[in-house]
């Protein structure tokens, strides 16, 4: 049985039993630097084996608590070195370590920090271990698996030098837990394959500014505004810029379909291809026929705009942004539309599921006219635009 060291609420160090520890038949033993090794042995990003040095784990994370007195590096230590065992990956400890440090943000703010550090330091060697080790290795590297756009590329190979000395790595420690995670999970550049991330936090603020700039000079002036969290562009300049799919606006508005199948089926193809690269959409569906209006063609009655806008709901659901986020569509219909209360109800939480939309957004459009005649108390007006669509 294996021991490891603890500190009690007075100060003192106690022993604790570590129990994944004891479960290897070899005893613990001293290296010439006296760190505590096991015959127990941890995979290595690479692939390679070596003994495992519960004092390295401790050694890593003091590190990275420096500066955050109310942060006790020992205790996480201790709940990671629990969690080894004969074969366990040096990825899996780095992860344990910051989901430990996570768990304790409620009890001391400042283990968000040191989270953050963490992931930070688990993000720069994955990066690592690919064989990237500066900001224009990073863009190549997204260049040959087709991420990164042709001309970007060719920015970044003829101002290398300049870029690649602009990375300061230090202000990664900016970060809370909350941003840097989702800085990982979401927006770093992914191996399509493996799925680690081929750029640190730092170059991608600098790969988004090489996206935006026609200079180096701009390029780091605008890298160092984001890298020091000063100013941050909206979520689709920071999925796209830089890629093949540079579509860095965040809202499109469009107008309402015409009044026939094919132009609605067209605007369901532009909302998709808009939301496919995180763009949010606004669109009016005012032109649109109302429930129970004449269909000529097959001489029916048309069932309004809820169908449609449940086939709308459908598709903003699976064209996910990406599968970043989740989609984003607001559809807007006039006050005078026929259909205004039915369009009203698509969110309500009862009635029938066939004629509700809970993924869309809705806005009713009010003009003076309907506020005079509230005023007044007076009679509003609905018209079919299939009739009047004027």
């Amino acid at each position: 049985m294996t021991y490891t060291p603890i500190r009690n609420d007075h100060g003192s160090v106690e022993q604790q039993a570590a129990s994944p520890v004891s479960t290897f038949d070899a005893a613990p033993s001293s290296d010439a630097e006296g760190a505590s090794t096991t015959a127990m042995q941890v995979r290595k990003r690479n692939g390679g084996l070596e003994t495992a040095d519960v004092m390295k784990i401790v050694r890593a994370i003091e590190r990275s608590a420096g500066g955050l007195p109310e942060v006790d590096p020992l205790r996480i230590a201790t709940r990671t070195i629990s969690g080894l065992y004969d074969g366990a990956t040096t990825s899996e400890l780095d992860e344990l370590s910051i989901r430990t440090a996570a768990s304790l943000i409620a009890e001391e703010p400042q283990y968000s920090k040191l989270a953050a550090r963490l992931l930070v330091v688990y993000s720069d060697k994955e990066v690592q271990n690919q064989d990237i080790h500066s900001f224009s290795q990073s863009v190549k590297a997204g260049h040959n698996l087709g991420l990164i756009d042709d001309g970007v590329a060719s920015f970044v190979a003829e101002n290398s030098r300049k870029l690649n000395d602009a990375i300061d790595g230090a202000r990664s420690s900016l970060f809370e837990y909350f941003g840097v995670r989702t800085l990982y999970d979401r927006y770093l550049l992914k191996h399509p394959e493996t799925r680690e991330s081929i750029e640190t936090p730092q170059h991608f603020f600098l790969r988004v500014a090489c996206g935006l700039a026609q200079s180096p000079g701009d390029a780091i002036d605008l890298y160092r505004l984001m890298s020091n969290l000063d100013y941050m562009p909206s979520s689709p300049t920071l999925f796209n810029s830089g890629t093949r799919h540079p579509q860095m606006s965040s809202c499109y508005l469009l107008d309402s379909p015409q009044d026939d199948l094919e132009s609605i089926y067209n605007r369901y193809t532009d909302i998709a291809k808009l939301s496919k690269f995180a763009g949010g959409i606004g669109v009016s569906f005012s032109r649109v026929r109302s429930r129970g209006s004449l269909i000529r063609g097959t001489n029916g009655k048309s069932n309004g705009v809820v169908p449609w806008l449940k086939t709308l709901d459908s598709s903003v659901a699976a064209v996910n942004q990406g599968g970043k986020r989740k989609g984003a569509a607001c559809v807007y219909i006039e006050a005078w539309h026929a259909d205004i209360e039915d369009f009203l109800e698509l969110r309500d939480n009862t009635g029938d599921e066939m004629r509700r939309a809970h993924n869309l957004n809705l806005a009713n459009w009010v003009p003076d006219l309907f506020m005079r005649r509230v005023e007044e108390d007076a009679v509003w007006s609905l018209f079919d635009p299939k009739e009047l669509p004027e």
